[in-house]
């Protein structure tokens, strides 16, 4: 197991554990942790696999714990399921010395987190992450959200978790699209500030895509390393945490207009499509070269996700531009983009021309 400390002036300090059987020895490490009750928050398909392991964990360790279940899938990110998890926690009787256990992907670990950020001004809760991509990315660093129709992630908080468990083994029950879906988020860590992480990805690591167990683990720990180093220095993305939304502004635009519909385009598909698209940009504008963009097409696309616009559907630009200029990191309706000199270099690029952004857009595929 490889410990990874996460820490920062403005938050308290937690691991993040990465290796294999850690769902079965969840209730120890979680134990010193609860002074009271666990409530298990999971989703109905995550529940049937694995929510009878992690109890039986919880109770040999003396662990009391319930577990709510919401349904799979990104809708669950909602006002309505975020006030029934609300009041199931009520109903229960949490008090502040309980803790909320989020049991699932990035859609539970967001929902979970927020509701135990809300729930009487904010509880201790754990997350332990069943997808490649929540390990990555969503359960580490105090992201917590839901999404509206007007945008993905909009209502939320920044709330820490207390610890993370991320069991390698609990990937091997994944469908392979999840994976590769996870595997854009790891891509993402090697584009944003490591060129080397990325050539090991593009070559003997890209067998983590396909679901190789060693490969996960060292993808897992690298981009947990990577993370934790941004949010420790920015966790409310004031500055250098802005990085790690690389291909989002592009990938969430797309999301909201294809209405979250993850049998159509999944979150780490957009990603990766996001990442390529702000490459091409970049290359559009003269900050990196056509061969880095050719690389990293390559990659991205040898790993099984998309790198075009029309891969997701048909979009049309002035749609996407007004997602984008609604998108968190815009200021004052000015586009905000994540943008790259080469792998490894991106860079915060405020007040991006509105007009060329849309002519890019055309470019790539969206009628005008």
């Amino acid at each position: 197991m490889t410990i990874i400390p996460v820490s920062g002036g403005a938050f308290a300090a937690y691991d993040v554990m990465v290796g294999r059987g850690l769902l079965a020895q969840a209730g120890k490490h979680i134990a010193p942790l609860a002074k009271g009750r666990t409530v298990i928050v999971t989703d109905e398909t995550v529940a049937g696999i694995h929510a009878q392991a992690l109890t039986a964990s919880l109770t040999a360790a003396g662990v009391k714990s319930e577990v709510v279940a919401v349904p799979a899938g990104e809708g669950s990110k909602s006002f309505a399921e975020l006030e029934r998890v609300l009041d199931r926690l009520l109903e229960i009787g949490l008090d502040r010395k309980d803790v909320v256990i989020a049991l699932g992907g990035g859609v539970v670990g967001d929902l979970a987190g927020l509701a135990a950020a809300l729930f009487m001004r904010g509880i201790d809760f754990v997350q332990i992450p069943t997808t490649l991509l929540a390990q990555v990315d969503s359960s580490v660093g105090g992201k917590t959200a839901i999404d509206t129709p007007r945008g993905k992630n909009l209502i939320g908080a920044f709330h820490q978790p207390r610890l993370v468990l991320a069991d390698i083994d609990v990937l091997a029950t994944l469908p392979p699209r999840q994976v590769k879906s996870g595997w854009a988020e790891v891509l993402k860590h090697g584009l944003i500030c490591d060129a080397a992480f990325f050539d090991w990805l593009a070559g003997e690591g890209a067998a983590g895509a396909a679901g190789d167990p060693a490969a996960l683990e060292r993808a897992v720990i690298r981009s947990v390393e990577i993370k934790s180093a941004v949010v420790g220095e920015d966790e409310k993305e004031a500055g250098r945490r802005a990085l790690l939304n690389l291909g989002h502004t592009f990938g969430h635009a797309v999301e909201t207009e294809v209405g979250f519909d993850e049998g159509a385009l999944a979150h780490g598909e957009a990603v990766a499509l996001g990442c390529c698209m702000a490459f091409r940009y970049s290359a559009r504008e003269g900050l990196c070269s056509a061969a880095d963009v050719e690389r990293v097409e390559a990659v991205v696309s040898a790993a099984g996700l998309p790198t075009r616009l029309a891969q997701a559907g048909v979009f049309v630009a002035d749609r996407l531009l007004a997602l984008m200029a609604g998108d968190k990191k815009a200021e004052g309706g000015a586009l905000t983009l994540i943008l790259a000199r080469g792998i490894g270099q991106v860079f915060v690029a405020k007040g991006v021309d509105a007009d060329k952004v849309r002519a890019f857009l055309i470019e790539e595929g969206a009628t005008a």
